[in-house]
């Protein structure tokens, strides 16, 4: 169940900011060079689609390996940059085990180019959901949530706020569910995080990786392996979703770090998909 926080008679709440904690890692702390590295990449990639797109999956690591492959879904919100006002940011947990699904106990989250609130009434809309619970620990060192950020600040026009969760021992269907509950209009975006298959050969993971392509395309999340994805799980309850919704997905590119700043012997694989 959801763990709501209850004030005391006569006490304050006291705004809750999660810090940006992998600035400086997984990209540029320097609030100028941030924004000059993401509008470059977004520069780079046209949008496909003069509709734009109700849901993406792009990856979650550093920007010098998947930066570029990121950038071609963000690319995507031109037409629908003054529209967004609500991304649903998931992704899988990396760092702490999570049971069902976790949803940030913060009131925003920062990064060097602003603090990025959250929707104050996602606990709410999610209460009836047994498997979601809210938690600060699990939030507090995970990079696949706030690495989309600086995108996001940059790609849209007007202020938005996110729902943040991250997926631990939860199912495709419950990831569906939670999905339906909170899928709004077209002012609400969903964005999955995910890279691809990990720690592969260059070679193979071409070929593990455009299989998973093929079946994202295909609305086919029953077909995706265990080692496709990291965030397998989410993107197969996503795909149920738009399933549903009458969506269709598109792939917008497929890579792996051997492509983009690294060796070739281990690599890690990402992709890029719009849902409209």
């Amino acid at each position: 169940m959801v763990k709501v926080l209850v004030l005391s008679p006569g006490e304050k709440a006291v705004s809750r900011v999660r810090p940006a904690v992998v600035a400086g890692r997984f990209y540029p702390e320097d609030s100028r060079q941030l924004r000059d590295d993401v509008e470059e990449l977004l520069a780079g990639v046209s949008p496909s689609s003069p509709s734009g797109p109700k849901a993406l999956i792009a990856p979650h690591a550093g920007y010098a390996y998947s930066g570029p492959i990121a950038a071609t879904a963000y690319a995507q919100l031109a037409p629908v940059r003054d529209v967004v006002r609500t991304v649903i940011v998931i992704g899988p947990a990396h760092r702490v085990a999570v049971a069902g699904v976790a949803l940030a106990a913060c009131d925003a989250f920062a990064t060097p180019l602003g603090d990025v609130p959250t929707k104050p009434t996602a606990g709410g809309e999610l209460a009836h959901l047994h498997f979601v619970q809210i938690s600060e620990h699990v939030h507090e060192l995970e990079h696949a949530l706030e690495v989309h950020l600086p995108f996001l600040q940059t790609a849209l026009a007007g202020p938005f706020e996110i729902v943040p969760l991250v997926v631990g021992d939860a199912s495709a269907q419950q990831v569906h569910t939670l999905l339906e509950t909170l899928w709004g209009g077209p002012e609400t975006l969903i964005v999955t995080s995910s890279d691809l298959s990990h720690f592969l050969s260059y070679e193979e993971a071409q070929r593990v990786d455009a299989q998973t392509s093929v079946d994202i395309v295909a609305m086919e999340p029953s077909r995706l392996s265990e080692r496709c994805a990291c965030g397998r799980v989410v993107i197969q309850g996503l795909l149920l979703s738009a399933a549903t919704q009458g969506l269709s997905a598109q792939l917008l590119d497929l890579r792996n770090s051997g492509d983009t700043g690294g060796g070739r012997e281990c690599v890690v694989g990402y992709g890029a998909f719009a849902l409209s």
